[in-house]
């Protein structure tokens, strides 16, 4: 059941740590082997590597080239193998239409060239014959559509070489230390951040803690689920685990039954070997003899802490009966009140002033809500005490809470008819009409005041702060959950410029049990986020762009391409999207991901070109629809893409463009209007306390350690310096 159209009618540890290491830090552990006379060898390795777009820094090149050539070959081997999985080179790019962008038909001419062979083909002729006496034509009974024609190294050769650019990507690898001090490094920074990490990252981290659970710890674990990690790790040596709450024994159980840390997903709990039931229970016990108060978490959770106690047995262990009081309360055979319904009953009664006093001794709980305190305070008073109590409380708040704070508060001044967007923690995003009452813009404006100077006390003095001003808007990682795992990827609402004239998409997969087709397709809106046009698979020409031709199938891997010539394009808005039609949701298949190359003028070569690639994005959310980032065209003319990472639900099957383009643009369009804090608020706070801010300049000779604010890190830094990139932009965030 495929692609019906009427026919009148038509609108990693794969390759050791090393890699793990490469991947989060674009450093190569320092290379180890005997000394000798590697220098071709090296200049070889760089040259191979900038085939891909990356290069070797000029003191990681000197270190490999005193190497011996066998040391040198073995480190490239490891190397190239990483960053081409990095960049989306480690498989075969076909495209359906062998010289594509060139010679791509109008899709009625495509569709009948496909029904005149069928027609040709004695086996075909006949069930083809039959569906168009009905009037509708299912395109997956041609035997040349949605299947490639020509093989990979054919395609190679119908195609031009690639004329290098300056345009070209090219990142650089660094040289890095010891492999052992490099991992105890990624470990500590990982396990400690003050944001929480994607599943990528959070497997990484499990990968890292193994290594390292008896070894240097962070002075503190903030993020809970993190902590899990780092907790399973630690019971496997027989360490005993960190545990503050109730909640975090329930994570750690999960962690240890291969479940989910973060509990948004039910786990099934797994028999438990002695000793770890001990340690379990032990646990819990010892949190609620420190303290009692803490079992008002229990009512929170309450089905999962009861199918943790069927396998727990709490009643064979009389000594810890603090941890039989957990599963009491689970079950309803004890009381206690959680602390939301504490507050959600004094709500009830009007008790303002109650709330606040409550929510004072929980200052996170405060933070979160303020804005409904606020628009139910019953006069002036009440919004005093609100704004107060957030106040005197924002020390005792995570950096992240604060921020997240003063982002909402900042977007409170929007008009109330603009969109309110969700987003989950696994990336869904839904749109809802905003019918909340405004809050009172004098609060609004002394609680944003308020949050900023407690941002401006906490940020450290970065003594001298050089910057790229790339940098300045990407939009700060308060949760790892607002990106993806893959290559030059930006967080959420961050916005970058598309310095090129040829933007081309690309989204590959590769099946695991059964036929599943992904469709690459492009919305192109107006400036009202009104439909302009779209390129599909139904629609493989609009102005200015093309696409590569349908696959429905990829036993093998399949890719498809949408190229864009920037400067034809009439629409304001370029939205890709990668829909299911059918099989495997993203993820479920053994591999897809999605990304974008820029290209100069009329620079040709393959369809995929890993020197032109900007970005490469794993696709595994939950929904049947991908909206990776929009492209928006500005006033002075130049495009900019905005970082959505979002999944929509779409349906089962036969997810099309055509669609769901109603409900693309009320997504695109609440988050495109939405600001988001970027690394200029940050600098903005860091300048106002006196710190003077310099653009970075690789002529500029440094003599001491500065701090470094960028995209990527420059080469000739200082030793000591502090280095914020991409990879560990999170650093950025107090905590």
């Amino acid at each position: 059941m495929r692609r019906f159209v009427q026919i009148c009618d038509h609108p990693r540890m794969a390759h050791g740590l090393e890699s793990l290491v490469i991947r989060h830090t674009h450093r190569i552990p320092s290379p180890k082997g005997s000394a000798g006379e590697g220098a071709a060898a090296a200049r070889q390795f760089d040259a191979t590597l900038a085939s891909v777009g990356f290069k070797l820094s000029a003191e990681a090149l000197e270190r490999l080239s005193g190497l011996s050539e066998a040391a040198v070959v073995h480190t490239a081997k490891r190397t190239l193998r990483t960053v081409s999985e990095m960049v989306g080179d480690h498989v075969r790019h076909n495209s359906y239409f062998i010289d594509f962008p060139a010679n791509v038909p109008d899709t009625e001419e495509f569709w009948m060239r496909c029904v005149t062979k069928a027609l040709a083909d004695d086996a075909s002729r006949g069930n083809v014959l039959t569906q168009l006496a009905h009037g509708v034509l299912d395109l997956l009974t041609l035997p040349t559509y949605g299947r490639y024609q020509h093989t990979y190294e054919e395609m190679l050769a119908a195609q031009d070489e690639l004329i290098a650019s300056a345009g070209d990507r090219v990142t650089v690898l660094h040289l890095g230390r010891d492999l052992d001090d490099e991992l105890t490094d990624l470990y500590l920074a990982l396990a400690g951040s003050t944001t929480p990490l994607g599943d990528d990252r959070l497997g990484d981290l499990r990968i890292l803690a193994e290594r390292c659970a008896l070894g240097p710890q962070p002075e503190s674990i903030p993020v809970r689920e993190n902590r899990a990690i780092v907790n399973e790790a630690r019971l496997a040596v027989g360490a005993d685990p960190l545990l503050d709450t109730v909640v975090d024994v329930l994570r750690l159980a999960c962690a240890v039954s291969g479940g989910d840390v973060t509990l948004q997903e039910p786990t099934r709990f797994r028999g438990f070997p002695r000793p770890v039931r001990r340690k379990l229970l032990a646990g819990l016990d010892a949190v609620v003899a420190a303290n009692p108060a803490g079992l008002a978490d229990v009512p929170a959770y309450r089905e999962p802490f009861k199918r943790l106690g069927e396998r727990l047995h709490p009643h064979e262990y009389p000594q810890w009966p603090c941890a039989a009081d957990v599963f009491a309360v689970a079950r309803g055979e004890k009381e206690a009140r959680s602390f939301d319904s504490r507050f959600e009953k004094l709500l009830d009664a009007s008790d303002v002033l109650g709330a606040v006093r409550l929510l004072k001794s929980a200052p996170g709980k405060l933070f979160r809500a303020l804005d409904l305190l606020l628009r139910v305070a019953a006069d002036q008073a009440e919004r005093d005490a609100v704004v107060t109590a957030a106040v005197e409380t924002a020390p005792e708040v995570s950096g992240r809470v604060v921020l997240s704070v003063r982002e909402h508060f900042q977007n409170r001044e929007r008009a109330s008819d603009q969109p309110r967007i969700f987003v989950n923690r696994r990336g869904r995003g839904w749109v809802v009409a905003d019918a909340r009452p405004q809050v009172p813009a004098a609060d609004r404006d002394r609680l944003i005041t308020a949050l900023d100077a407690e941002m401006r006390r906490r940020l450290p003095a970065p003594g001298r702060l050089l910057l790229d001003p790339d940098v300045l808007d990407v939009a700060l990682p308060l949760s790892g959950r607002a990106t993806a795992g893959g290559l030059g990827v930006l967080p959420r609402g961050s916005i970058s410029a598309v310095d090129g004239e040829q933007l081309r998409f690309f989204v590959y997969w590769k099946q695991a049990e059964k036929r599943t087709d992904y469709d690459l397709s492009a919305l192109l809106l107006h400036t009202d986020y009104s439909t302009d046009d779209w390129l599909s698979y139904t629609s493989l020409k609009a102005v200015g762009g093309k696409h590569s031709g349908d696959v429905t199938e990829a036993p093998d891997g399949a890719s498809e391409f949408i190229n864009l010539s920037l400067d034809r394009v009439r629409s304001t808005f370029i939205v890709p999207q990668v829909n299911i039609y059918a099989g495997e949701g993203f993820e479920e298949t053994e591999e897809s991901f999605f990304g974008f190359m820029v290209r100069d003028g009329e620079q040709k070569g393959r369809p995929f070109e890993p020197r032109t690639v900007r970005m490469t994005s794993e696709l595994r959310g939950v929904g049947r629809v991908a909206l990776p980032l929009v492209f928006r065209r500005e006033d002075d003319g130049r495009w900019r893409a905005k970082w959505l990472h979002l999944y929509l639900r779409g349906i089962s099957s036969a997810n099309r463009v055509e669609e769901n383009q109603m409900s693309v643009s009320k997504v695109v369009r609440a988050l495109v209007e939405r600001e988001y804090l970027t690394v200029r608020y940050l600098v903005g706070l860091m300048s106002d306390g006196g710190t003077a801010v310099e653009v970075w300049d690789s002529e500029t000779v440094l003599d001491e350690p500065v701090t470094y604010i960028g995209l990527e890190r420059p080469e000739r830094l200082p030793a000591g310096s502090r280095v914020v990139t991409l990879e560990n932009l999170r650093d950025l965030i107090p905590g």
